[in-house]
């Protein structure tokens, strides 16, 4: 569906994106995981035909590049700042958007409803923008992305300055969409976010693809191994331990165990691993 190879971009001195090539397949959900300034918005902003890679090739769908405005017309974008007119209501918004990609008419009466009713708006469509949550907004932004029935969705950071409840419901709409079809890549800095949505993964830093796997994957050949935390009379142990039930019948026959817990690895360890460093700085 999308392939970049070996695509590199620069601002001045700064290399945000270094011989990065990556390929989407049709109908997967496909993350691109790393803190921020990893290179994740220049990576969707190549892919979409905003920014020209300085080296490499970027293709979707064997169409060829998207810098032809044919070719971009089949992918749909939320970017991470907000695409929308406050001044506007929800309904126009998305009737807006709509009409630049040539819907007109029953068609686009058709698409505005099917999107805001996919993202929970139906009700407030026709309340202007300006008034709603920033996860409505969100979700509005998501609504306008998918108005023309891309073949190829890039979120970036589609969750970031939401609640927990409109973080869900993002989600829930995601998941729909994926279910539908739609091939999407999503882009993000938190990992529970790619473990809960995601197909494959490829971890980011600097620029490059450090790993790129499905979460299982990353999990078993960079997460490390289990910690085991229990506690006896003489305190806490902590082991380290690839198979936490051995370790725990063994640190039972050692001495009676009052509590235990275990801590599987993640992707934020899987990262840790890679780069020596947190998603979070």
């Amino acid at each position: 569906m999308l392939s970049l190879q070996a695509v590199t971009k620069r601002f001045g001195a700064i290399v945000a994106v270094d011989d990065l090539t990556l390929s989407i397949q049709p109908g997967e959900v496909f993350g691109l995981l790393g803190p921020n300034g990893a290179g994740k918005t220049t990576t969707v902003s190549m892919a979409v035909g905003l920014l020209t890679p300085d080296s490499g090739s970027v293709t979707l769908g064997g169409l060829g590049s998207p810098n032809d405005p044919a070719v971009r017309a089949r992918i749909g974008v939320a970017p991470q700042s907000l695409a929308l007119y406050d001044e506007l209501s929800g309904a126009e918004n998305a009737r807006f958007f709509g009409s630049m990609f040539g819907l007109t008419g029953k068609t686009l009466r058709e698409r505005v409803a099917t999107a805001l009713d996919l993202v929970g708006l139906a009700d407030r469509q026709r309340d202007r923008v300006a008034g709603y949550s920033g996860g409505m907004k969100r979700r509005l932004n998501l609504a306008v992305a998918i108005m023309h029935e891309p073949d190829l969705l890039l979120l970036d950071e589609p969750t970031v300055g939401v609640d927990s409840q409109s973080r869900n419901a993002i989600f829930e709409q995601i998941e729909r969409l994926r279910s539908d079809g739609r091939t999407i890549i999503y882009t993000t800095h938190y990992m529970e976010e790619a473990q809960r949505l995601c197909d494959r993964v490829a971890i980011i830093d600097h620029g490059r693809v450090m790993a790129l796997d499905t979460v299982d994957g990353l999990l078993a050949s960079h997460g490390g191994k289990h910690r085991v935390m229990a506690q006896r009379s003489t305190g806490w142990a902590e082991v380290a331990s690839d198979d936490p039930i051995a370790t725990l019948r063994q640190l039972q026959d050692e001495q009676d165990l009052l509590s235990f817990h275990v801590e599987r690895p993640n992707l934020e360890t899987v990262f840790l691993n890679l780069t020596g460093r947190s998603l979070r700085e």
